[in-house]
């Protein structure tokens, strides 16, 4: 058994969504959740620069001495986790791997849909794991503009459905029965994808995955936390207010005075 926490990292709120899947799957897991919200979005950023950051949020977490990493964010997980193995001893697990795992553990047709932002799109990274998982036919479709709907709470009206008709369509006529949801803040328009896509179409909710994959690593690695009591901390690194406000629609809870500022400088390369 050991008693440290577990670090989740991302470049804003939407990893709260993976947060959320973490702490309902392991409730008396202590977890010290990071949103870099001085830098987001990642998405438009270089690879070198996201790789930088999330050194710098790795190295942040391990200064409050957690046990293992989750990179929440998409376009982190995508173009950084291979660095943070080859630097970092503790388990580092990114959302992308185990949605794949998910979406061809689901697919009986071996067609399966990808939304994301447009670096997660771009970086191919969902593609080559599906293909080296044996799928010839990947859909891909950058959706940027679900993750201001997810933030502004507009995820069940006319607009979020519109939306979603528009990015969605062709998804449809690829022929998909899996879709995954690459992004963090994309859970909270489930529903409308759902209702968009049909029920022929199976979603995958990278926040459930990875909360599977964490709870089997630390049970691998012996290092669970049965008896802890599930105490969460929450660090962003800019603008208190709005993240107190997005947050508490993430996570379904008040983060009233829950939130403390932090200046990562200290953790980067001198």
């Amino acid at each position: 058994m050991d008693q440290r926490p577990i670090g989740i990292f991302d470049s804003g709120i939407g990893g709260l969504t993976v947060l959320h899947a973490i702490g309902a799957l392991l409730p008396s897991e202590d977890l010290v959740y990071l949103g870099d919200t001085a830098r987001v979005p990642y998405g438009t950023k270089s690879t070198d620069t996201v790789i930088r950051y999330s050194v710098e949020n790795t190295r942040f977490l391990l200064s409050r001495d957690v046990k293992a990493v989750v990179v929440a964010c998409n376009t982190a997980s995508a173009a950084s986790v291979d660095v943070l193995r080859s630097e970092f001893s503790v388990p580092i697990l990114g959302v992308i791997e185990a949605g794949v795992e998910e979406a061809l553990r689901l697919s009986v047709s071996r067609r399966i849909g990808v939304i994301g932002t447009y670096a997660t799109v771009q970086s191919g990274k969902y593609e080559s794991l599906l293909r080296q998982g044996g799928v010839a036919d990947v859909a891909s479709i950058a959706c940027p503009l679900f993750v201001p709907l997810a933030e502004e709470g507009w995820t069940d009206n006319k607009v979020a459905e519109d939306v979603a008709h528009i990015y969605l369509e062709p998804l449809a006529k690829a022929g998909i029965d899996t879709l995954i949801l690459g992004c963090t803040h994309y859970p909270l328009l489930q529903g409308v994808i759902a209702k968009v896509c049909g029920p022929g179409v199976r979603l995958v909710n990278s926040a459930d995955s990875i909360a599977e994959r964490l709870k089997g690593q630390l049970a691998a690695a012996g290092i669970e936390n049965a008896a802890g009591a599930g105490n969460r901390r929450f660090y962003f690194t800019d603008s208190a207010e709005r993240a107190r406000i997005v947050g508490s629609r993430f996570l379904g809870e008040d983060l009233e005075n829950r939130i403390q500022l932090v200046d990562l400088t200290e953790f980067a390369h001198h």
